[in-house]
């Protein structure tokens, strides 16, 4: 269906009267039937419906292709592509090809864009030529010669990602992209006490000499081969502001590391390369968003890795300050309580859904 207000205009009637002679010209060739509202014959058109077995031609008319050639086309472009690939990315070329094959839409490839499908295959290729933290410029300018060319097809990527990598699933589009090695600009993870670390050329890196903190890239922590601390714990916190908090208290003493959210690749390697003495506490929200983190530290880094003020008692302690969950978070939370790496924290979990209560960590005054 198509909406035309000029054709109902109460002013100016050309338009409908140009309508209904064009559209008339095409009755007149057997390319669509005309119904008109009772009385208003060769005046009001009630609908106009297509003749199927004419299609082709009236196609031709209008200098456009049938749906069913745009399916065909990007069918075989799919599979003369597939064969680049044997993960997620065969997946989603596959799912694809599912789609097209039902006459279901197959976005986000596009029925109609020719060049963007190309273009996103051409990503998809050459993703594995990202083996280093890469900004989205950077890596646009060395796959398109354009740097912004990556920007339109971002969201595709990370679409299919997510679709077809269940890991991936819960991520944000940047999320998904950092752990392709595709970033805005370069990261960096922030550290705070006696650090110590070697990275693959031999350099030693002692960071004890820094206060409060210091940054160090992504790109360097992801070749480290040792680290070494001077506490036997290591305290990761979800969010700057309560790092610098903890950092800040001189009564705290803690040797700590700033995720920013979810942790990183790189953050994740550098964790990796702790001695397996040195205990691993995680500091997030109390909500579907930290008990998440926690989930991935233990299944990517740490089997062992412990939750810091993430109980009962701190929520209720804190409960002034708690905000209501959203059907969202107790559908998520509900799916999160099924993760075998959290089968601890399924008493918090299941009372924060009867109190329908998630407390960031910010509320939280540290002991």
């Amino acid at each position: 269906s198509l909406s035309l207000p000029a054709y109902h205009s109460q002013t100016d009637p050309a338009p409908r009267q140009i309508a209904n002679e064009q559209l008339a010209g095409l009755e007149r060739a057997g390319l669509v039937k005309l119904a008109w509202l009772p009385g208003e014959a060769g005046h009001l058109l009630e609908s106009v419906t297509l003749v199927p077995e004419n299609a082709e031609a009236l196609f031709a008319l209008l200098n456009r292709m049938p749906l069913s050639v745009y399916r065909a086309r990007l069918v075989e472009l799919l599979l003369g592509e597939r064969f680049r690939f044997n993960d997620w990315r065969l997946r989603a070329i596959q799912y694809g090809l599912d789609q097209l094959r039902e006459e279901k839409s197959p976005a986000p490839f596009s029925l109609t864009d020719e060049d963007f499908n190309r273009d996103l295959l051409t990503a998809l290729a050459t993703l594995d030529g990202a083996r280093e933290e890469t900004p989205y410029r950077v890596f646009s300018v060395r796959v398109f010669n354009d740097s912004k060319r990556f920007e339109a097809l971002m969201g595709a990527v990370a679409t299919l990602a997510r679709r077809n990598q269940p890991e991936w699933g819960e991520l944000s589009n940047a999320e998904i992209l950092r752990e392709l090695n595709l970033v805005a600009n370069p990261d960096h993870l922030y550290l705070h006490g006696a650090w110590q670390l070697v990275d693959d050329a031999g350099q030693v890196m002692s960071l004890g000499e820094f206060h409060p903190s210091v940054g160090i890239p992504a790109m360097q922590a992801a070749r480290l081969r040792r680290v070494a601390v001077s506490a036997s714990s290591v305290l990761c916190i979800e969010n700057p502001t309560s790092f610098y908090e903890a950092i800040r208290n001189t009564r705290f003493a803690v040797t700590a590391l700033c995720l920013w959210g979810n942790p990183s690749p790189a953050c994740r390697h550098l964790l990796r390369c702790l001695p397996e003495n040195v205990a691993l506490q995680v500091w997030a929200d109390i909500d579907y968003g930290g008990l998440n983190i926690l989930a991935q530290l233990r299944e990517q880094v740490n089997v062992q890795a412990k939750p810091y003020l993430m109980d009962i008692e701190t929520l209720e302690s804190h409960a002034m300050w708690a905000r209501p969950l959203t059907p969202a978070d107790v559908n998520n939370l509900t799916r999160l309580a099924r993760r075998l790496s959290l089968a601890d924290m399924q008493p918090l979990i299941a009372h924060m859904l009867q109190r329908g209560l998630k407390l960031e960590q910010e509320a939280i005054g540290l002991p």
